[in-house]
C-alpha cells in the first residue's frame, strides 16, 4: 500500500479538454499547474473585497461580472481589474462568448496571464469543470487487489497473494461482468463520499493467472468485458478457510473498511475447495444494492423471529 498522493494537472491539458478559445496565452502556459478543483467568480474581488481570496483558483467571469464592469469608464474598469490580475491566478475564463474588454487584454499582457473564452453558460461550465478537476487531481493511493463491476456495483476484491482473486475475476467475466483492474488498483477520492478505482495504464486490461501467465482480457473476452473506471461500492476480503473460526452467518453486523477517510461496506469470505466464489460475489453485490435501497434481509428475518416469539408468548 502506498501513501496518499496529491496530483496536479497542466492548464494546457484543461484547455485542450474543454476546447477553450485562447484569447491571450501567458509565456509559461505549458508550465502552469492547476492544484485545486475549486473555481472562483471574482465579483466580490472586482468590488474590492479580497479577504479569503485564493489566487490558485481558475477565475470565471460570467454575465453578472461583465455587465457590472460595463457600467464603468475604461479607466475605472482598468483600476478595478488591475488588483485582480496582479494576484497572478492561473487563468481567466469568459463564458457565453462575451466580448473581451480591451483593457482586460492589456492587463493580461502586463501580468502575463492567460485569458480564455467559451460559448458555455457559466453554471454549466463550472459544474463540468469542477467535476473534471476533482477527478484529475483527486488524492489517490494504490491497493493490491482486483476491481470488478458486478451488476453495476464496483467490487474491490482483496486478499493475500494466491488466495484466488484473479481466478475469481475471470469466472465473473465469463458470467458477463466486467474487469476494471487486476493486481494494482489506483483509488481516487473524488468526493467526501466517493472512491473511484482504475488500473495503472501500463497493466490495464491484463490479468495474471498462475500456471498460464498474462492474458489480455479485452482480446479474449471482448470490449464488453472491460471498463476503465468504476466507483468502489463494496470490498470483499478473501481469506483461507480456518477451521473453527467463527464467521458471520446472518449478516446482522455491518462491517466497513476505511480508505482515505471513507467507510466502504465490506465482507470477509472464507475460501476453501468447492465454494463458488463468483456466485457468492454476485449475491453479495445484489445484497449490497438492496441494503443501499433500504432493505436488509437479516434484519427482516430477525423481525419475523421476534414477532413469532411475541405471538407464542402471548
Amino acid at each position: 500500500m502506498m501513501n496518499d498522493t496529491t496530483f496536479k494537472i497542466h492548464l494546457s491539458k484543461v484547455i485542450e479538454e474543454f476546447s477553450f478559445e485562447r484569447i491571450y496565452e501567458s509565456s509559461d502556459i505549458n508550465e502552469i499547474m492547476i492544484e485545486t478543483g475549486d473555481l472562483n467568480r471574482p465579483a466580490l474581488q472586482i468590488a474590492g473585497f479580497y479577504d479569503y481570496f485564493d489566487p490558485h483558483r481558475i477565475q470565471i467571469m460570467g454575465k453578472v461580472e461583465v455587465t457590472y464592469l460595463e457600467q464603468f469608464s475604461r479607466e475605472k474598469r482598468c483600476e478595478l481589474m488591475d488588483r485582480l490580475f496582479s494576484t497572478k491566478f492561473p487563468a481567466l475564463i469568459i463564458t457565453r462568448g462575451m466580448q473581451i474588454f480591451p483593457e482586460m487584454l492589456e492587463l493580461a499582457e502586463k501580468y502575463d496571464l492567460t485569458v480564455l473564452r467559451t460559448e458555455e453558460t457559466t453554471s454549466s461550465l463550472m459544474s463540468a469543470l469542477i467535476s473534471y478537476l476533482n477527478v484529475q487531481i483527486a488524492p489517490r493511493r494504490t491497493r493490491h487487489g482486483v476491481l470488478v463491476e458486478v451488476y453495476g456495483e464496483g467490487v474491490l476484491i482483496m486478499g493475500e497473494s494466491g488466495v484466488g482473486k484473479s481466478e475469481t475475476a475471470i469466472e465473473l467475466l465469463k458470467r458477463g461482468h466486467r474487469l476494471v483492474a487486476d493486481d494494482a488498483v489506483e483509488i481516487k477520492r473524488v468526493s467526501s463520499k466517493t472512491l473511484v478505482g482504475s488500473s495503472p495504464e501500463i497493466i490495464r486490461h491484463f490479468v495474471e493467472l498462475r500456471g498460464i501467465g498474462i492474458i489480455d482480457v479485452k482480446e479474449i473476452f471482448g470490449m464488453g468485458a472491460v471498463k476503465d473506471t468504476e466507483s468502489i461500492d463494496m470490498i470483499i476480503h478473501l481469506e483461507p478457510w480456518v477451521e473453527g473460526k467463527q464467521y458471520d452467518r446472518l449478516g446482522m453486523m455491518d462491517e466497513y473498511t476505511n480508505i482515505m477517510g471513507i467507510n466502504i461496506p465490506s465482507l470477509t469470505i472464507p475460501v476453501k475447495p468447492g465454494r463458488n466464489l463468483a456466485i457468492i460475489i454476485e449475491v453479495a453485490s445484489m445484497n449490497n444494492r438492496q441494503k443501499r435501497m433500504g432493505y436488509n434481509a437479516a434484519v427482516e428475518l430477525n423481525n419475523r423471529l421476534m414477532n413469532e416469539m411475541r405471538r407464542n408468548q402471548g
